[in-house]
């Protein structure tokens, strides 16, 4: 009897290849990791292992663009919260962040905790686990260094504008001065390098709340934010000579600024095209025009004309984000909750001197009252949905989560104020002796009754600091414009922000949510929508994944349409301690959705626990540009020793 020749066989799939084309019932044929055959009733003696795949789907594993898993990565390369919901490749080195360059600690600066812990909201302690771990100081040797680890899913790294600046000119020039020309000449050739050396993009960032975390930047804003119109595009030519991707955040609160960054996408004003992709198309609770603005100028850019490939990102569910206190990445939005935001977390004491500082106070009176009551500008502005914050401060849309020694959970801020206020006038309807304690420490007003929202909230935070949790959601919160969005041939669905916010946001399962808005449409909206996560992303990115024809690698993922149609997102998203990080995260569960993730092959994810080998050999790889994949000269996974 002769030997099997396949290590795997999955039968019976309905399988979705990712070209768009109507769903086909096959089998695949998984051999020395990539896919071996693909056909109607395969030959199961041929197989080490059949995985029996009847009213299931299967598609390549999908792709995650939008990540900050360049931190995860080097604690544990497994990456668990990605395989755990189907994405095989990760995209990384977003937002002009990354660690490219290696840790980059010289002259007493420390860029990665620094740049990314206000930015990302990832603890310092994190972070200097992170930076710790670095042995690299080189673009080359980044890329290569990925072969020593136990990858679970294929990474996908950009060269990041803060950490190249840091890299030219040290940090802390990089954010107090322009670059002299030989220094933008060598910005310019390492960024040459990188492309040779095959990085499949370029990331900047221009939000103009994302400011550094060490002192004495900590009222500074990152490296990426300094550079000029004229440095961008020295640097984006490169990027656009090499038809790589240039990765941005727009200079939202200007503009004019805006249209003139991304019209570097065209071809007929700079000879070539650069493809640019966009953080992000979303519908803010307060600013209904910004997704319309978004699809309009998605609409001029790649207008034929102009020979533009730009896309905007866009996030498959309600922008939900948790708040630890005054602690969350919307805060740094508003001068005044930046303030409390500038200190770290273990600084209590640095909050209460600003919260009992009767200057501060009244500032924060007029931040958080603005606009919401009154005939003026302000107040119609929010009536019409079009005020520049990014949340409203409407305590009728903040959720209590927790709360020490109080049963609030699920209860808005409104239906708490309400109850206060009752027993300030009557010493009625509290709900437990421990909440009447608490609301005897609530200030009054002159009817001996608190005045407001603004007087509970910085009660709140005088009383809790950063030790009680509240949601909001800020965007995405009418799914037909959501779908609006997410649908738009004109954007790419992935902005998911996997690896950062630990504790402020979890969109791990973003991917999932798509094809679960795809599922009520019907399976050709199905299979398009499996194209724009596999296929798609990777033409944009000009990798090879996203596909399962014969001779690819074999990134495969099963998905339970039973299980995926009833998935509640929002009820199983939850904190969780990572060991490897000593500090809770927040994931989100969607066992049994994914039923299996296969890596190369290899087993990483079983619907409800992880595979054997993952995080112990090497199951993805560092994929670059198509033009410079040299995949066959790298070690495959089962020629790499195990990890200990």
């Amino acid at each position: 009897m002769s030997q099997p020749t396949w290590d795997t066989l999955i039968t019976g799939a309905t399988v979705i290849d990712g070209t768009g084309d109507v769903p086909t019932l096959e089998d695949i044929a998984i051999a020395d990791g990539k896919v071996a055959a693909r056909g109607p009733r395969l030959d199961q003696s041929q197989a080490k292992d059949v995985v029996n795949a009847q009213g299931k789907w299967l598609m390549p594993g999908l792709l995650d663009i939008h990540t900050h898993f360049d931190l995860e990565v080097e604690l544990v390369p497994g990456l668990p919260e990605a395989v755990r919901h189907g994405t095989t490749t990760v995209v990384f080195g977003n937002c002009s962040l990354g660690l490219v360059y290696g840790a980059q600690r010289r002259n007493g600066e420390d860029p990665i905790v620094d740049c990314f812990a206000r930015v990302e909201n990832i603890p310092k302690s994190v972070l200097g686990k992170v930076a710790d771990a670095v042995d690299w100081d080189d673009s080359k040797a980044y890329l290569d260094h990925f072969d020593k680890l136990a990858l679970g899913p294929n990474v996908v790294p950009m060269i990041p504008h803060s950490m190249l600046r840091a890299e030219v000119m040290g940090l802390k020039e990089s954010v107090s001065r322009l670059p002299s020309d030989a220094e933008i000449k060598q910005m310019e050739n390492l960024i040459e390098k990188g492309m040779d050396e095959g990085y499949v993009g370029f990331s900047t960032d221009a939000l103009p709340f994302h400011y550094l975390a060490n002192d004495p930047h900590r009222k500074t804003k990152i490296p990426s934010q300094w550079g000029s119109f004229g440095e961008l595009k020295t640097l984006t030519n490169v990027v656009r000579k090499h038809d790589r991707v240039w990765q941005a955040t727009p200079p939202k609160d200007s503009p004019p600024q805006v249209a003139r960054n991304f019209m570097l996408t065209s071809g007929l004003l700079f000879g070539k095209t650069l493809k640019v992709t966009a953080v992000a198309a979303m519908d803010l609770t307060t600013n209904k025009a910004l997704s319309k603005l978004a699809l309009v100028l998605s609409r001029v850019l790649n207008w034929g004309p102009l020979k533009g490939h730009f896309r905007f990102q866009a996030l498959a569910a309600p922008f939900r984000t948790w708040w630890d206190g005054p602690i969350n990445p919307l805060a740094e939005e508003i001068d005044e909750l930046r303030a409390l935001n500038e200190p770290d977390l273990e600084e209590r004491d640095a909050r209460q001197a600003l919260l009992n500082d009767p200057d501060y106070v009244e500032r924060f009176r007029a931040m958080w009252n603005h606009g919401k009551s009154g005939f003026n500008l302000a107040n119609l502005l929010r009536i019409l949905r079009r005020e520049r914050m990014a949340f409203s401060r409407q305590p009728s849309e903040m959720t209590f989560v927790t709360v020490p020694g109080q049963d609030w959970a699920g209860e808005s801020f409104a239906d708490v104020l309400a109850r206060l206020q009752q027993w300030q006038r009557s010493g009625t309807g509290h709900k437990s002796e421990a909440e009447a304690e608490l609301f005897a420490s609530f200030p009054t007003g002159s009817d001996g009754v608190i005045r407001d929202d603004t007087d509970f909230m910085l009660h709140m935070l005088r009383t809790f600091d950063i030790d009680f949790r509240w949601s909001l959601v800020s965007a995405n919160k009418d799914p037909k414009i959501t779908r609006e969005l997410l649908f738009n041939p004109r954007v790419l669905p992935g902005f998911n922000d996997s690896g950062a916010h630990l504790t402020n946001m979890a969109f791990y399962d973003g991917n999932l949510r798509g094809l679960q808005m795809a599922q009520d449409e019907g399976m050709d909206r199905v299979a398009w929508h499996v194209k724009r996560l596999t296929r798609d992303p990777a033409d944009f990115f000009g990798i090879n994944a996203g596909r399962i024809d014969v001779g690819s690698q074999a990134d495969i993922i099963l998905v339970d349409p039973k299980a995926l149609a009833s998935y509640d997102s929002d009820a199983n998203t939850k904190p969780v301690f990572r060991d490897a990080f000593g500090h809770e995260q927040m994931v989100n569960r969607s066992d049994g959705v994914v039923t299996h993730t296969f890596v190369a092959g290899k087993l990483a994810w079983a619907g409800n626990d992880f595979g054997p080998e993952l995080g112990k050999t090497r199951m993805g790889r560092v994929l670059v540009h198509r033009s410079k994949d040299v995949a066959a000269s790298r070690p495959a996974a089962a020629e790499l020793p195990q990890a200990a």
